[in-house]
């Protein structure tokens, strides 16, 4: 993929290892309240440590692999997450084998599908919101999967969150059904990309 720059200052590129003690709390802020189910804990912040390990790891959903990041200089001021919905079993298994070690039979159903190019998690440190970051990273994760054969990109987003919908609508995603996941309701939305 090649590097896009949003002004003079700030470019998006694919993620490294070496994003992971930046890109970790970005994470958790996406994840919300699901962070804390991974960290079996009331502090979304504990889960951290868990997002670093598995995003400097290229075996699993929140790997590096799978991530691109706004940056200014060395500051990563957003980050973006997603992947083949088709491979979700397969890159969610890492981390379903770390949870169960703590949490025998720990389950977690299906958001996304085969077909689809799925938005697992994106975030803008929040000093960095409203300059058209997350417009940028949502625009370069559509244009990798295009670029990766993919027509349509996916995500969920939690029904309480109208403000993330509208973010989303804006950028002509279309809710196409409803999903529960994690103890939330979910809107489905998607997008075609040509």
């Amino acid at each position: 993929m090649s590097i896009l720059s949003l002004n003079t200052t700030t470019q998006i590129r694919p993620a490294t290892p070496e994003d992971a003690d930046q890109v970790a709390p970005l994470m958790i802020l996406a994840l919300g309240h699901i962070a804390g189910i991974f960290a079996n804990s009331d502090q979304n912040e504990d889960a951290i440590p868990f997002m670093k390990a598995f995003f400097r790891r290229d075996d699993n959903q929140y790997s590096y692999l799978n991530t691109l990041v706004a940056v200014h200089k060395e500051d990563i001021q957003g980050s973006i997450t997603g992947y083949d919905g088709a491979r979700l079993h397969a890159l969610r298994q890492p981390v379903l084998d770390q949870l169960r070690t703590s949490r025998p039979g720990f389950t977690l159903a299906d958001e996304t599908e085969a077909g689809e190019y799925y938005l697992d998690c994106i975030n803008i440190d929040d000093k960095h919101q409203r300059k058209g970051i997350g417009k940028m990273l949502v625009n370069a994760f559509c244009e990798r999967a295009l670029s990766s054969g993919f027509k349509r990109v996916g995500l969920i987003v939690d029904t309480e969150n109208p403000e993330a919908k509208r973010f989303y609508e804006n950028l002509d995603f279309k809710t196409v059904g409803q999903k529960n996941f994690m103890g939330h309701r979910y809107f489905h939305m998607v997008k075609e990309v040509l």
